[in-house]
């Protein structure tokens, strides 16, 4: 290397140890001014308008006494709100607790808990979801003011309401009248304050413990999303269709800090619709999207029900790679064409886009594998027993190493410690191979986990709560192969001797308490389990026995 390219490199890396989330918002309003930033129903906002928004919801945080460090939980479907709070908090040097909507009040309650909350962020109604009332399930508002003091969560002191007013809770329009109460050379100093290395958030993942797990990340995921927008050619002629949850990695990082970051125009929507996402591309001439099996299943079957103007899409990453998505992924390569869609690997604990496929690839490249390691990551392949590296084509674990990694499980030091080899190489979980020309495919879990509609789930924690149940002496969760969410959970259920329990009845025990996808699709009885010589149970048996017993049967609705 030439000394020239050493300066320029070292100039590089000083570069991005100097930029924060705390200082995009005003860095994408000086750079790409009165362009459009996002839209959002009826809303839209150009980035000197989202600036201006986030800066003073940075001040009514600051108002009602978020400081720096502090942890602020999100508990929000995908709105404007999100956006603004998200990016608010980053200015002033707060950490985001993000909670995933479909978490209920036993998740919620640990989640609020395990992270040493501050405050949080949620709804008081969301379509048919009832938010606050789940809030006063688990937790004791004041009678008068403001202020929360509940025994059982020691670090909570606010409830602010995206909504109406609600007794004991502040609301958003509350925090924004606060914001007048906060100068701007207050809230730049809060900003200049923040360092690179600090932690920015707290994203929450199923693990094998069977506890949710918080990944810390810090600003130094601002080079990773950087790059990889490269990678894919992003400018500001394009505009993001998101309708990946933004409290998902996925989400946060290919929309919210993607837009951000490459001055790209942001079509966000609250859920899901395939319908909807298609109008939007039409109207809006969406350019890049992005998603899982399903969204692309879904995209594809909508699109052959009633066409669309599809002629402004470019690209987007939508996973692939395992045997079961080739077919939706060339089905959606004809029928949503001129989509060039590129596969990749990536995970919360490493961020995203760990091996990425790029836009020339050729379409069975971009179907069937999942990429190649990415600029920032060394990936390898081994034999979980031994470590020993994989040949092509031999499956074995991927692990990976990078500065993209997160911190660690937050307040986790034991499982942080496990999740790591003696020599720093994060182990996944999961199951890959190389191929000859350098791709990796990636295969399945290398472990129990289950993978249902893009989320990882940890089947012991639905295991967990069955058996705190008198009438349950023993159960075993595992994964079924399903067309539309690439997997569904099924119970195997050991009834307590003595007891009359139904399907119904233990797919009751788990509603309104772990999230809906966790939830069995099956209930399936049993009088002993499989065992291995040493004790557990062989859930590779039931996993094989419900292919051949569920597949064609009827579903719990």
């Amino acid at each position: 290397m030439a000394d020239s390219d050493k300066t320029r490199t070292t100039a590089s890396e000083r570069w991005y140890e100097q930029r924060t989330f705390a200082a995009l918002p005003r860095e994408a309003a000086a750079r790409f001014g009165d362009r459009e930033a996002l839209v959002f129903g009826d809303e839209r906002f150009t980035h000197v308008e989202l600036a201006a928004s986030i800066d003073e919801a940075a001040r009514g945080f600051m108002a009602l006494g978020v400081e720096r460090g502090q942890h602020v939980a999100l508990w929000l479907n995908n709105r404007t709100e999100w956006l603004v709070a998200s990016w608010a908090l980053a200015r002033i040097g707060a950490v985001q607790v993000l909670i995933n909507t479909r978490l209920r009040t036993r998740d919620v309650s640990y989640v609020l808990n395990q992270s040493d909350a501050t405050m949080l962020v949620t709804h008081d109604v969301s379509g048919p979801v009832d938010y606050l009332g789940m809030v006063r399930e688990v937790m004791t508002l004041p009678d008068s003011g403001t202020e929360v003091h509940d025994a059982g969560f020691p670090c909570l002191r606010r409830v602010v309401i995206v909504g109406a007013e609600a007794p004991g809770t502040s609301n958003w329009q509350d925090l924004r009248a606060a914001s007048a109460q906060v100068d701007e050379a207050a809230l730049e100093a809060r900003a200049r304050a923040v360092q690179t290395t600090d932690p920015v958030f707290i994203m929450y993942t199923s693990g094998t413990t069977g506890r949710p797990k918080g990944a810390v990340h810090t600003h130094q995921l601002i080079r990773n999303v950087e790059e990889r927008g490269f990678r894919m050619a992003m400018t500001t002629n394009d505009t993001i269709l998101n309708y990946l949850p933004l409290f998902h990695a996925f989400g946060y990082s290919e929309g919210a800090l993607m837009s951000m970051l490459m001055g790209s125009r942001q079509v966000l929507t609250e859920i899901f619709d395939p319908d909807e996402c298609l109008d939007l591309i039409e109207r809006e001439r969406v350019t890049v999207m992005h998603g899982f099996e399903a969204h692309m299943k879904g995209l594809t079957e909508a699109q052959e029900r009633r066409s669309r103007n599809l002629a402004s899409l470019r690209t987007g990453i939508f996973a692939a790679g395992m045997l079961s998505a080739v077919p939706v992924a060339r089905r959606g390569a004809r029928v949503l064409a001129p989509l060039k869609a590129i596969s990749g690997f990536g995970m919360t604990e490493v961020w995203l886009g760990a091996a990425l496929c790029s836009i020339d690839d050729d379409e069975t490249h971009r179907t069937e594998t999942s990429g190649y390691p990415a600029l920032g990551y060394e990936v390898r392949i081994v034999d979980a027993e031994t470590g020993l590296p994989c040949a092509p084509y031999e499956p074995g674990e991927l692990q990976v190493r990078g500065y993209s990694l997160m911190r660690g499980y937050y307040k986790k030091p034991d499982e942080t410690a496990a999740a790591y080899t003696d020599d720093g190489w994060f182990k996944t979980g999961d199951t890959a191979h190389w191929c000859e020309d350098g791709y990796m495919r990636f295969m399945g879990r290398y472990k129990d986990m289950l993978k249902i509609g893009g989320e990882n789930v940890d089947p012991t924690e639905v295991e967990e709560l069955l058996l705190e149940r008198d009438e349950v002496h023993q159960v075993a969760v595992v994964g079924l192969p399903d067309e539309r969410l690439s997997e569904v959970a099924v119970a195997y259920v050991q009834a307590t001797p003595g007891t009359n329990l139904t399907e119904a009845t233990v797919i009751g025990f788990c509603r309104g308490q772990v999230a809906s996808f966790k939830v069995p699709r099956h209930v399936v009885f049993v009088d002993e389990f499989p065992m291995t010589a040493s004790g557990k149970i062989r859930k590779v048996d039931l996993r094989e026995q419900a292919k051949r017993d569920l597949l064609a049967g009827p579903a719990v609705q």
